[in-house]
């Protein structure tokens, strides 16, 4: 049997981990995610997924450990909370930040600058309805404000923006933290950037929609679960929101591998998603946005530090809080 198994690595990633690993660890890979396998049972004592595995309930008792090759962690601690067995498991929570940030910036900068447009009218080349928004002057707020959120409000400060941040817990000395009303009704672009969690599905609500100051645009770079599509239609609909990027979704597991699979999509919120993704002031990307040559290279790097860890000792170096 395997040591390991890493489910959703895709080519770059393989390659990298394939590299590092030790040939004492025998591993397997698969670019794909649980669900789109054949695997009726774990083919390692240690699995590695990213965020769009569903692990069966039925593999629990089989498994000595898991790894989720994300900073963030929900999934796994679901699943375990579920499985009620206290089941090894680990997390990355600092590969990734600063390519998430300069994704979410790259993001807003591509609302304000109306870079689809542009590229559409090339052929016409024509600047009617083009003109953009520059960034100086303009105030960023970044709500959940950890390592992600960090590096975004220094790239925001970078670019002479007014930053602002909104986190339960206050840890940055170098950020002005604002209660959400305030920053809402003050903010031009808003990134979310916060962790999910039981009690904060369907965060940006239609409520919370209304609070924000109109033609604001709007980044998601979190979970999909956050912003629902059904409300986010509706902000951009009545002109609260003048643009909106996201690099996650709803249900993201099941619509990853309906898109890949070429097959119609049921899950709530995936018909207003296509019919968003349809507007010139909406962009989506594939939850991409922590892939970077150094960021690949730091998580490949990282996991393997934690299956070498987790192979020794039996406890994952970073581990998840369930």
């Amino acid at each position: 049997m395997l040591d390991v198994f890493f489910y959703e690595a895709f080519e770059e990633e393989a390659e990298q981990l394939r590299r590092l690993l030790p040939d004492s660890i025998k591993a397997g890979y698969d670019f794909r995610a649980i669900g789109e396998t054949d695997h009726e049972s774990p083919p390692a004592r240690v699995i590695s997924i990213r965020t769009q595995s569903a692990i069966p309930r039925e593999w629990s008792d089989r498994l000595g450990g898991i790894l989720t090759r994300s900073t963030g962690y929900d999934h796994v601690a679901r699943y375990i909370g579920a499985c009620g067995r206290p089941i090894p498991a680990g997390y990355l929570p600092l590969y990734c930040h600063r390519a998430v940030a300069e994704q979410a910036m790259t993001l807003w900068m591509a609302l304000w600058r109306k870079l689809a447009l542009q590229t559409q009218w090339f052929d016409r080349f024509c600047r009617d309805g083009l003109t953009g928004t520059e960034c100086e002057g303009k105030t960023l707020l970044v709500v959940g404000v950890g390592h992600i959120g960090h590096a975004v409000t220094r790239i925001g400060t970078g670019l002479s923006m007014t930053v602002l941040g909104v986190d339960i817990l206050p840890r940055h000395e170098d950020v002005t933290y604002v209660s959400l009303e305030e920053g809402l009704a003050r903010a031009d672009a808003i990134v979310c950037a916060m962790s999910l969690n039981a009690d904060n599905h369907g965060y940006f609500s239609r409520n919370r929609w209304r609070q924000v100051k109109p033609g604001a645009i709007f980044v998601n770079v979190a979970r999909g679960e956050l912003a629902p599509a059904d409300d986010l239609a509706w902000a951009l609909d009545e002109g609260i929101l003048a643009g909106a990027a996201m690099d996650v979704y709803e249900n993201e597991a099941g619509l990853a591998a309906a898109l890949r699979a070429g097959r119609p999509h049921d899950a709530p919120g995936w018909t207003t998603l296509h019919a968003l993704r349809q507007r010139p002031n909406v962009i989506c990307t594939p939850h991409n946005a922590f892939n970077t040559v150094e960021s690949v290279a730091r998580k490949s790097q990282q996991s393997v530090e934690q299956i070498e860890r987790f192979m020794a000792t039996g406890q994952f170096k970073w581990s998840v809080p369930v």
